[in-house]
């Protein structure tokens, strides 16, 4: 199949999703648990990890705090999608 297909159909898709969560609050399963996993990473893991570098005095320990921030993110993400699927604004597929 063409790439070029291929990334432009993706694309699209990724669009319909966007509007479709925007103006109904209609999602796809796990769409909080990716979302909110990014940014508990960079949101809540960096300024953890900076945090516990500053602390032991070695900013190499930086990475400790992105899979803790992961582990933070993933939960709420996990609770929003529960209450989305329990609320029925969960579509069935990935």
């Amino acid at each position: 199949m063409n790439l070029d297909f291929i990334k432009a159909t993706k694309s699209k898709e990724n669009n319909i999703i966007k509007l479709v969560e925007k103006k109904h609050k209609i999602v796809p399963k796990n769409y909080y648990k990716k979302l909110w996993m990014v940014l508990g990473m960079s949101a809540f893991g960096i300024p953890m990890g900076v945090a516990f570098g500053l602390i032991i005095g070695n900013l190499g320990m930086l990475g400790i705090g992105l899979p803790i921030g992961m582990g933070i993110g993933v939960a709420a993400g996990t609770v929003m999608d529960n209450k989305a699927f329990k609320e029925g604004r969960q579509l069935d597929f990935e």
